[in-house]
């Protein structure tokens, strides 16, 4: 096969012709095409290769296979996967069986392949349980991710054989067909001897437990100085508290995050509810966003009882990959301060109150004017507050008295931590998913 035909695919103007020859090749056009790949300084992309080789279908997953034997460097190596693993469902029976390749790496690409084909379906599914065992880790936890992901589709065939596989075994397996199972279902699905053993699990560890700083991607909560964890439950009207560890309560919180949001109810299902902290109780979760279009006045209104039981009650947002901050605080039923900067067009019909005297002492150390009439600040202040209030509330938090960003093993606690439904939840149900103990 003419090589420079096979580089014709790397040329706009040529391309098109070129793939309709190549397609026509058969085993010879696939050799050449897998071979031209393998060659660091050809110019001939993965992007260009792909649909020409799936034109040719089953003569060229052999080629491709020894591709990624042979190739010279990680390079290569990756430039064929990127081939192999996008060749479609059309190739589904020749990924199933190259699962059982003695090659783990061949292994891994064809699961991979299976992830990315749509509607891969249950007839993948006796190849990839047993994976789930598979004596190369990065081989397993692709199929246990693979099954996780592709498996929601067909959640009601699977569940089944993973519970087989969790009461009978084999062994290797049952613990990929657990993680498997919390993600499709969570504990609806799980065998009571396996919630049974995770309950005992968390009872040990609870032992032991000691504080961490909670962070999440985005960081949600509210603070009262109060260790009556049962009484801060009962005034937000959260039901079925259950024990969990520090990091078990901080993974739930910081996955639920992700699924916060409009029409994203699944992110306020559920909160944390820490121990008491050096005095404080932290109620974590995406529930308790102050500055959320559908959340915050419920949050107001929850902080408001708070403070007039409790004497305070705080509330914050802090967007740790730079998505801003936002405060609420109240004292004996009165709202003290509210705002907002998340670099959305309406934060500032949040605001409410006088600023804070860390606010006020804030501007002072930037330069700024002392807060006043908006209409007459400067653009340029305007604009430098605005910078400095998006990383802010972690800080504000601190100085009023206690931040769940800020434990550690140092922090006093007394009791033990609790993840607890909010109405939300008590209607939806909660997410499945899985968690680190």
């Amino acid at each position: 096969m003419n090589v420079g035909l096979v580089r014709d695919l790397a040329c706009p103007d040529r391309r098109v012709a070129a793939a309709e020859v190549l397609a026509r090749g058969g085993e010879a056009a696939a050799k050449a095409i897998v071979r031209e790949l393998a060659d660091e300084s050809s110019p001939v992309e993965w992007r260009e290769a792909a649909p020409v080789l799936q034109r040719i279908g089953g003569a060229a997953f052999d080629h491709l296979v020894q591709g990624l034997l042979d190739a010279p460097t990680v390079e290569v190596r990756d430039k064929v996967g990127l081939v192999y693993t996008r060749l479609g469902a059309g190739f589904l029976d020749q990924y199933a069986t190259a699962m059982a390749h003695p090659s783990p790496f061949v292994r891994r690409q064809s699961v991979l392949g299976i992830r990315l084909c749509d509607g891969a379906g249950l007839s993948t599914v006796p190849a990839l349980l047993p994976l789930l065992g598979d004596t190369d880790p990065e081989v397993a936890q692709e199929a246990q991710d693979t099954l996780m992901i592709r498996g929601q589709e067909i959640k009601a065939s699977l569940v089944p054989l993973l519970q087989q596989v969790r009461r009978a075994g084999p062994g290797r397996q049952r613990a990929g067909a657990l993680s498997v199972l919390a993600a499709l279902g969570g504990e609806t699905v799980l065998p009571a001897q396996d919630v049974a053993a995770i309950e005992r699990l968390i009872r040990v560890k609870l032992a032991n437990d000691r504080p961490t700083a909670l962070w999440a991607c985005w960081n949600h909560w509210i603070a009262v100085p109060s260790g009556d964890q049962a009484g801060i439950i009962t005034t937000l009207g959260l039901t079925d508290p259950r024990p969990v560890t520090f990091a078990l309560g901080n993974d739930i919180v910081d996955s639920d995050g992700h699924d916060a949001g409009p029409g994203g109810h699944d992110g306020f299902t559920r909160v944390f509810v820490t121990p008491e902290l050096d005095g404080w109780t932290f109620v974590l979760g995406a529930w308790c966003d102050p500055c959320d279009a559908e959340r915050e006045e419920d949050v107001l209104r929850l902080c408001t009882l708070l403070s007039s039981r409790y004497g305070r009650a705080e509330a914050y947002y802090y967007g740790a990959q730079g998505d801003g901050s936002a405060w609420l605080v109240t004292e004996h039923g009165k709202v003290i301060r509210r705002y907002c900067e998340t670099g959305e067009g309406e934060d500032e019909l949040l605001t409410l109150g006088d600023p804070l005297p860390f606010e006020r002492t804030r501007r002072e150390e930037l330069g700024l004017q002392p807060i006043g009439d908006p209409a007459l600040e400067s653009e340029d202040d305007a604009d430098e507050w605005k910078r400095a209030a998006f990383d802010l509330a972690p800080e504000i938090a601190k100085h009023l008295g206690g931040s769940p960003l800020s434990i550690g093993p140092q922090t006093v606690s007394r009791g033990v931590g609790v993840i607890a439904l909010t109405p939300y939840g008590v209607v939806e149900g909660v997410p499945a998913g899985t968690y680190r103990i």
